[in-house]
């Protein structure tokens, strides 16, 4: 078959109130080449810092997320992407008073293994 459809996304299990919904990537279709994820984050929600072995581009598209990004802080609006590459600094949180929906594609694919969290 030339496609393959994704109507059955892997749902990351949390502790933290975020929706991961991976589409495509290691734990949904077992390829490690790159990972597209959709996420909702709440209101107050954050991530430890972390130091990537992968690419990730990020598209906003409802509310605003914060990157701290090697120590500079960085409002992502809804309709603008950043990109943050392999072997930064980096932590994601949303302090903002509204959810924070975006998409996520890692090259290569997000692993909790080359994604080293403090």
């Amino acid at each position: 078959m030339p496609y393959f459809k994704q109507d059955k996304p892997f749902v990351v299990p949390t502790t933290d109130g975020k929706l991961i919904e991976e589409h495509f990537g290691n734990a949904s279709t077992k390829t490690g080449d790159l990972s597209i994820a959709h996420m909702i984050a709440p209101s107050g929600w954050s991530e430890p810092y972390q130091n990537p072995e992968f690419d990730e581009y990020t598209l906003v598209s409802r509310g605003k997320k914060l990157f701290d990004v090697d120590g500079e802080k960085i409002v992502v609006n809804a309709g603008e992407s950043i990109l943050i590459k392999k072997g930064s600094r980096v932590q994601y949180s949303n302090p903002f008073e509204e959810p924070c929906e975006y998409w996520s594609v890692c090259i290569p694919a997000f692993s909790i293994d080359k994604v080293h969290r403090e």
